[in-house]
Parts: structure tokens; C-alpha cells; sequence
């Protein structure tokens, strides 16, 4: 591995919990070059809902270049492009009663939420966007300054400015009653508080930590930014694709966001691809206002309509993610229970679960003993307190069976 160490810079950060150098990857398992097998919990950060190489998608990708198909194309029209938008028309929006418009804003996250914030002003003349404690949306400078992990914000270098955080639900521990803070600053004149363009909110902050917005604080969220005229934008990038069960993480709270982001999985196969989703009325864009060359990766379009067509055709694919990260849910009750003297703490939704440690070295021990066991996790929060699971949505019950005995034992080793 010197050649690593020699050239790479010191920034990477996910192969010094992993130290090995892997070679190939097939569902749920990675394996290093040595033929070792990793179950991976960690599916590309969210970026694998369908698993390594998912044969199907991996046929449709391969028919696509061997046939020659335009590889890279701006934002020309293709008929790769015409067949996604087409599937995500009639399987995804349609069946939901969205209407939005689709942005192609760059090949990731970033790019998705850093279109979101530029269009929000530009539509409202205003310059400050409300984010919440604990939030990730990217590294760039506009998504920077509505994250909150101070070591991330430190990075940017410069100030980060126009952004105001507000209390993420439950940040209070239910002390406080919902939005007291936020709304009473809406609407006092004296409060300092500059009239927001937008709120951006996560509807489960991953890297912030595994916290799920109940439905009904994202409801009254989105019934607050309406009574205000505020627009709501949801970033999902890596909660959205059926991660929480629906495709979208907001579905089941019954609300329609202004603006959406989407990325990693939304290409199917881990291939950078980027979407914000826009109501109608917002589009006032003018040509080439926001553009970037690598927004229109045919391969990454074609892999993201096989994936709608093969798993979003129906609800089994939900069904089954709701029902497995049940079973983690009870698995991790029990956990719990099992060590009372820990302070544990479950949390999460449908396949983005965690514990919560009482310090980053317990979830970082944790999670070097899963490893050693051949279970890749990560961890996540402010202080890297919580063991983060997101497995493949397409893992098999065996493989959850195996890789919750993995945790039960990682975690033995390390309370013990």
C-alpha cells in the first residue's frame, strides 16, 4: 500500500479505518485483493442502494457502451436522457402526485443542493436560508455554510455567511415545543432574524448523526415555511431512493417540498449523477445561468432507469426495506437493554440505523472490531458517537442475520 501513502493525499479518510486495498465487489460484499469477503454496511455512504454491481443494471450498462451510446453529452438531448426522464415521469413522480421540473445541476450532492440554494434566491430576492443543527448537505462553500460539523465548516477557510441554524427536532429532547424558537423569531420584528429564501432540512440527517425527523415535525415544518412564504428544501441525497422505505424520505409525512435534492443513488450503479427537483413555477432559470460539463453522464442515465424500472414499479422493494429495518430496530432494542449501564441509543429508519455511544471512541472501537470480523460500518455524528448501518436495500435476510451477529459480538467485545 506505499504507493498510497507516497501520492495520496492525507484528506482521504475512509481507508484508514479499512486498511486494506480492495479489488471486487458483488452485492453485499466488498473483497480486498487477497480474496477476503467484507459485508458491507456502508453501501458508497448510501451511494449502493442496489448493491455492488448489480447484475441487472450491469447488463443494461454494458449493452449501452458496446453498442457505443453517448458517453458524455452536457446538457444535449440524448436518448438516454429521454428514456430516464420518461421512467422517472411515469414511476416515480406520477404515482406520487409531484409535479416538479428536473434540474441536472452536476454529477453530485453538492451540486444538487448548491442549485437549490442559488435558485431559492434568485426566486425570492433573498439572501438567507434557515438550515438545522447537526445538518450535512456538502463541502462546497454554499453547502458548507448550511452544514453544521464545525470541523467541516472550519475547512471552507473564509467565513461562511446568509445561513441561520435553527433546532433540529428533538434537539431539545422534547423540552422545547416544536419551531417555539424558529416561529417566534419569524415573527417578532425585533428578533434580528434577516426573512429567509428558503429552509433547508435532511428528513434523516446521516452524517449528523442517524436522526430521524418524526413525520409530524417535518409536517409542521413544511406548514410553517408555507404560512410564511418560505420555500422548503429537502435534500435527500443520500435518505432519498427508497432509503427510509418510500423512494422519497418525506412520502409518509405527507408534504411536497419546493425544492428536492437527489444524488447517489439515483444513478442505480454508483455512477455520479445529480438531480434538483423543482416545482414548475420556480423554473426561472435563464439559459446556461447554472451549468457544469459533467451534468449529462449517459451511462449514469441509463443505469438510473433500469434501477426505476426493476425496483420501482412496485411497492416490494419498500416493503421489504421497511420490514428489515424493523428487524434492526428490534435487534438494536435489545442491544439496549443488554447494557444498561451504556446509555445507548437506537435510532433511525428504515435501512439508516445507528446506536449512539456515549463517545466517538466507544462507536470507533466498535466499529474497528466489526471490521476485523469482516463487516464494514462507519460512524457519524459531531463527535462520531453513532455506529452507522446503511446495507444495500437488496441484501438478503441471511446476510442481515449475519451481520447483526457480527454487531452483537463487535459490541461484546468492546462494553465487555
Amino acid at each position: 500500500m506505499s504507493i498510497f501513502e507516497e501520492l495520496e493525499s492525507e484528506v482521504r479518510s475512509y481507508s484508514r479505518g479499512w486498511p486494506v486495498v480492495f479489488d471486487r465487489a458483488q452485492g453485499s460484499w466488498l473483497y480486498d485483493e487477497d480474496g477476503k469477503a467484507y459485508l458491507d454496511f456502508f453501501a458508497g455512504a448510501g451511494a449502493l442502494n442496489y448493491g455492488h454491481n448489480n447484475p441487472k443494471l450491469k447488463a443494461a450498462l454494458i449493452d449501452y457502451i458496446q453498442r457505443d451510446g453517448v458517453t458524455h453529452a452536457l446538457d444535449m438531448f440524448t436518448v438516454a436522457k429521454r428514456d430516464f426522464l420518461e421512467a422517472f415521469q411515469e414511476k416515480i413522480l406520477k404515482p406520487r402526485e409531484l409535479d416538479y421540473k428536473i434540474v441536472f445541476p452536476g454529477p453530485g450532492g453538492a451540486n444538487a443542493v448548491e442549485a437549490a440554494l442559488k435558485l431559492a434566491r434568485k426566486v425570492t430576492g433573498k439572501e438567507s436560508v434557515i438550515n438545522f443543527t447537526n445538518a450535512f448537505h456538502g463541502m462546497t462553500l454554499g453547502a458548507l455554510s448550511v452544514t453544521g460539523n464545525s470541523m467541516k465548516r472550519g475547512g471552507a477557510g473564509v467565513p461562511l455567511v446568509h445561513a441561520t441554524p435553527m433546532p433540529y427536532d428533538r434537539y431539545f429532547d422534547g423540552t422545547i415545543p416544536d419551531f417555539l424558537y424558529f416561529e417566534k423569531l419569524l415573527e417578532d420584528s425585533g428578533s434580528g432574524l434577516n426573512e429567509p429564501a428558503a429552509v433547508i432540512v435532511e428528513g434523516v440527517q446521516g452524517e449528523g448523526g442517524i436522526n430521524a425527523a418524526r413525520l409530524a415535525w417535518l409536517k409542521g415544518l413544511s406548514d410553517l415555511c408555507e404560512s410564511h412564504g418560505i420555500l422548503l428544501i429537502l435534500d435527500d441525497v443520500q435518505m432519498g431512493c427508497g432509503r427510509t422505505g418510500p423512494f422519497f424520505s418525506f412520502e409518509d409525512a405527507g408534504i411536497k417540498p419546493d425544492i428536492v435534492c437527489l444524488s447517489k443513488s439515483i444513478g442505480g450503479y454508483g455512477l455520479p449523477m445529480a438531480l434538483t427537483l423543482i416545482k414548475p413555477e420556480l423554473d426561472v432559470w435563464e439559459p446556461g445561468e447554472h451549468n457544469g460539463t459533467f451534468r449529462g453522464i449517459s451511462p449514469a442515465f441509463v443505469t438510473a432507469t433500469e434501477a426505476i424500472n426493476l425496483y420501482w414499479s412496485d411497492d416490494e422493494l419498500e416493503k421489504s426495506t421497511k420490514a428489515k429495518g424493523e428487524r434492526i430496530a428490534a435487534a438494536f432494542k435489545d442491544l439496549v437493554e443488554a447494557y444498561p449501564d451504556a446509555n445507548l441509543v437506537a435510532k433511525g429508519r428504515g435501512l439508516a440505523r445507528g446506536i449512539e455511544f456515549a463517545n466517538g471512541d466507544l462507536a470507533g472501537a466498535v466499529c474497528k472490531q466489526a471490521f476485523e470480523r469482516g463487516l464494514l460500518m462507519e460512524t457519524s455524528g459531531p463527535d462520531g458517537e453513532v455506529m452507522k448501518l446503511l446495507p444495500p436495500l437488496t441484501l438478503t435476510d441471511d446476510e442481515l442475520t449475519q451481520g447483526l451477529s457480527i454487531i452483537n459480538d463487535s459490541i461484546a467485545a468492546v462494553l465487555k
